[in-house]
């Protein structure tokens, strides 16, 4: 089994998906919000999701994250990073649940996730992927300095932008200190 480590940030703790998060996770699922994500579904599907978030770690080595508001233990989104059968290269992704857009929570925890594959796992640059007409994914990796770098057409998804991070040292912010 990968452990799965936890990473702390200001506001947020990003640790390993688990039974708990099912409720939310399947909520989100559930509703237009995951239109640009591979849903609505319904939640027999959307628990598989979630079981696919941990089956990555374990395949990859990495994954994406369960975040959660440090303050309040609320579950806010899965984030993290992300290479499944059929991308074209290492992506940092972000999902959030309903009612925590506009608070930055993207933004920091794919800083987060960034700064771990730079690191600790050695990548040398990352993609995001966004679709069309998701401005709020496009402005998340905007604010993380990527700048778009072509298209990429999946044979589910259909085109989406390909969205290029700095690389680790065209970044000033000096990474993570917070690996647990």
């Amino acid at each position: 089994m990968t452990p799965i480590p936890t990473i702390s940030t200001e506001r947020l703790t990003l640790r390993a998906p688990e039974q708990r998060d099912f409720p939310g996770f399947a909520a989100f699922f559930a509703s237009e919000r995951s239109k640009f994500v591979g849903g609505p579904v319904p939640a027999e599907q959307s628990w598989r999701m979630l079981a696919v978030e941990l089956g990555h770690w374990q395949l990859r080595g990495y994954g994406r994250w369960a975040v959660e508001e440090t303050a309040t233990g609320r579950f806010a989104g899965i984030i993290g990073l992300w290479n499944p059968e059929g991308w074209p290269e290492p992506e940092i992704g972000w999902d959030l649940m309903d009612g925590f857009e506009g608070k930055g929570y993207a933004t920091e925890a794919a800083r987060a996730a960034r700064d771990y594959a730079y690191d600790v796992l050695g990548w040398p640059t990352a993609i995001s992927l966004v679709a069309p007409g998701n401005d709020g994914s496009r402005r998340v990796a905007q604010r993380l300095g990527a700048t778009q770098d072509g298209l990429f057409t999946h044979e589910r998804f259909g085109t989406l932008e390909i969205w290029r991070h700095p690389a680790p040292s065209e970044l000033s912010d000096g990474g993570m200190e917070a690996y647990a």
